[in-house]
């Protein structure tokens, strides 16, 4: 097994400058390398990432978020398997897809959008990140919880702290504890409000949580603050660099916009590629069940596995000219870029597959298509050239644009 010292550390400043190089030497020289200070093995090509994600024949587990998200969320449904987790994913599944999506929280969505954008689309410019992509999805979780989206502030803090244990990978001591004190605060902000809830079923989410019932099992109080906190983080995070990321590639590529701008059906698209060209989160971690003979080598049972989906979705075994941005590229299917079935790796695969997925594409489809419409020249502002952020996740932190303001 090749430890390949030539190729840039994945803690180290250049690396998180440009991890697109060093992703193309992994997958060529070191498909598997065994990384010290993360005490893991890194892998990088489609093929293994994707057989580690879908795990037919039972060879990788959770176990990692044992240690790695119960600190700061509490035992989530991520940690679960067998029939406990079918059970708990049977529970909160059905408010995510179908007509609970549709009927309850598409208005929420369109209107949270609607909000922000109201604020800025009469003055020619704005930052669509800390404008936009940051509050959008939190707002709209906490819409859709029925909770006060006056305690954004508090919210966005949380999720920041939450995301940053989590990439954690250098084992910050400070990062560790702010992270575990979020856990805390959450839990004595989120308790009382399901005691309450439970006394006073709504029309929410938070309501269908609390009332949930599948085999004649019901989510705990704990269960359900858990779920929250992940929700917020998964769903904060992950969705906020999304919406910053597809404006940046398609700022960055006019005809691209154009062909988005005219025909709003080319979104789902533009989000698809956009996932598979700069995931929000460019790596996820399993734990080996049993020994596994992988691209490489082999991994032994009973250790940490890092999967870099930043790099198996710029596999050239498995895409065409996979460092060029194309909507229309042929090798990637939109219509099921939101399901388990997807052809890229940012919302993983198999029973793990990010429940949040089809959330995620109504909040994206919505907001870009009422950002177009309320800016019909958008434009980078003058001399800003985007630069993406982040190691465990990524994204661009500040999108300044300009636009002739609209009516």
């Amino acid at each position: 097994m090749t430890t390949a010292a030539q190729i840039p550390d994945i803690l180290s400043p250049e690396f998180a400058a440009d991890p697109y190089p060093a992703y193309r030497l992994m997958r060529e020289s070191a498909p598997l390398i065994w990384h010290e200070a993360t005490q893991s093995y890194i892998i990088s090509r489609y093929e293994d990432v994707e057989r580690v994600f879908k795990d037919k024949d039972g060879e990788f587990t959770t176990d990692n978020y044992d240690w790695q998200i119960e600190p700061v969320h509490g035992k989530t449904i991520l940690q679960l398997s067998g029939r406990e987790h079918a059970v708990r994913r049977a529970l909160v599944a059905p408010a995510f897809r179908g007509r609970d999506l549709q009927e309850k929280f598409l208005p929420v969505i369109e209107r949270n959008s609607r909000e922000l954008i109201d604020a800025f689309r009469h003055s020619g410019s704005a930052d669509l990140v800390t404008d936009y992509a940051t509050r959008f999805p939190v707002n709209v979780i906490a819409d859709m919880l029925g909770l006060d989206k006056d305690d954004h502030a508090r919210f966005h803090r949380w999720y920041t702290a939450v995301i940053a244990f989590l990439g954690n990978l250098s084992g910050d001591q400070e990062v560790a504890a702010a992270g575990e004190r979020t856990r805390v605060e959450f839990a004595e902000y989120m308790l009382p409000i399901i005691r309450e809830r439970r006394e006073n079923l709504g029309d929410d989410l938070l309501s269908v949580l609390c009332a949930a019932e599948v085999d004649g099992v019901r989510m705990s109080d704990e269960d359900i603050k858990a779920f929250c906190s992940l929700l917020l983080a998964a769903g904060g995070e992950t969705t906020d660099k999304a919406i910053a990321s597809i404006f940046a590639n398609l700022l960055s590529h006019p005809d691209q916009l154009a062909a988005v701008r005219a025909d709003h059906s080319l979104i789902p698209r533009a989000f698809a590629e956009t996932l598979r060209f700069t995931p929000p989160v460019h790596m996820i971690m399993r734990q080996s069940a049993t020994e596994v003979k992988l691209s490489g080598g082999t991994v032994p049972a009973g250790v940490t596995v890092t999967c870099l989906i930043g790099s198996a979705n710029r596999d050239e075994n498995r895409y065409r000219e996979p460092d060029r941005f194309d909507i229309f590229r042929e090798d990637l299917t939109a219509t099921n870029a939101f399901s388990a079935a997807a052809d890229h790796l940012a919302f993983a695969l198999g029973r793990h597959f990010c429940v949040g997925a089809l959330l995620a594409k109504a909040e994206v489809e919505i907001g870009v298509a009422q950002l177009l419409d309320a800016m019909p020249d958008l434009r980078f502002a003058d001399g800003f050239d985007p630069v993406e952020q982040g190691v465990f996740t990524r994204g661009p932190q500040a999108l300044p644009v300009r636009f002739t303001p609209t009516a």
